[in-house]
């Protein structure tokens, strides 16, 4: 996808602008997904082994958050997120073996007099989705691009939380990503659903090769309403990584309470899932899936939950998920609030723990 020139992107667009070319598979789409194949799904992602926390701060006063995982040649890295009392402010760590990590330092720092002066928690896009594959990060017009929840009032998601975008030419260095200078979604848009005018939380963006939407590049966040404070998780499109289009009317994922949120997309065969988290719609914090053919109907598991409290390090929240598999492990990231404070811990598919 590297430089591209944008009208190529256009013409395809034009071509795919209805979406689903094939009769057949808008039907498959639009049917869902079966029972049986929410099964098959969930014997591969399940990760019944706890390893534990792996990222944790000296200072538990330091809340670490939200991680996203993807890869660079032959080593690992993670972005995650540290309130510290004034905000979010984004941090970069890597790995050799997924197990052991070491902070590189900061990618998005507060900063003064600007929209987003207290709050950037940034979201790496246009990873890999291809279940096993590269997790390498894709260039667009010779960028790598992040989204991440902007905000200028200090305290803890306090405010109102809107959708900015970074770019960098690099992803393994520890330096600060080159931000669009206003938030390119935001809750008092004209285009604001309804169960969107309050804030806007968590996004992550893939690049969709079909075009299922009619557009390459596809944003799914949760938000809240004014009135009503649950969160839903939306979706938006774009051709540009700039501009961008709510899609639909509705949630894709709502309960109409508590919490779905913190979506992250994977595709497995023809298949693909979203991991998210669900919380106070049933009592504590979970990691849940939904499953799709088109990225725009989605079939929420009716299971047991991926991963819950059941550890002191977990006790009160598990939720927020990033999933790989790697050499036929599945490892399941995930923010873990408990005995530690709010960490990043680590289930697995394997026991790695011997």
């Amino acid at each position: 996808m590297n430089h591209i020139p944008l009208i190529l992107w256009t013409i395809s667009i034009a071509i795919l602008s209805t979406g689903c070319n094939d009769p057949n598979d808008h039907s498959k789409a639009t049917k869902g997904v079966t029972e049986s194949e929410m099964e098959k799904v969930y014997a591969e992602i399940k990760t019944p082994f706890k390893y534990g926390v792996i990222i944790e701060q000296p200072d538990s006063n330091k809340l670490i958050d939200s991680p996203t995982i993807f890869r660079e040649k032959d080593m690992w890295y993670m972005t995650y997120i540290i309130f510290d009392g004034q905000g979010y402010e984004t941090w970069l760590a890597e790995s050799r073996d997924l197990l052991s990590w070491n902070t590189k330092g900061k990618i998005l720092s507060f900063s003064e007099e600007t929209w987003d002066a207290n709050q950037k928690a940034g979201y790496p896009a246009l990873i890999d989705i291809e279940w096993s594959g590269s997790y390498f990060m894709e260039k667009f017009e010779g960028k790598y691009w992040m989204s991440y929840l902007g905000g200028k009032s200090e305290g803890y998601e306090a405010g109102v939380l809107k959708v900015g975008i970074a770019n960098s030419e690099s992803i393994t260095l520890a330096a600060e990503w080159n931000r669009v200078p206003a938030p390119v979604m935001a809750p008092e848009d004209n285009s604001s659903r309804w169960f969107e005018k309050g804030t806007i939380f968590k996004s992550h963006i893939i690049h969709d090769k079909k075009m299922h939407s009619g557009y390459p590049f596809v944003m799914f966040y949760n938000a809240a309403g004014d009135t009503a404070r649950y969160e839903s998780i939306g979706m938006a499109v774009s051709d540009d990584m700039i501009h961008w289009k709510r899609f639909g009317n509705d949630p894709v994922i709502t309960k109409h309470k508590g919490i779905c949120g913190d979506a992250q997309i994977t595709k497995i065969g023809d298949v693909y899932v979203m991991f998210y988290f669900g919380a106070f719609w049933k009592p504590g914090a979970f990691e849940r899936f939904a499953c799709s053919f088109d990225l725009i109907n989605w079939t929420e598991w009716k299971g047991e939950d991926l991963i819950s409290p059941s550890e002191e390090y977990d006790s009160t929240y598990s939720h927020k998920p990033w999933v790989i598999k790697w050499n036929d492990v599945v490892y399941h990231f995930y923010n873990a609030v408990g005995s530690k404070g709010r960490v990043i811990a680590l289930a697995t598919s394997k026991d790695l723990r011997n």
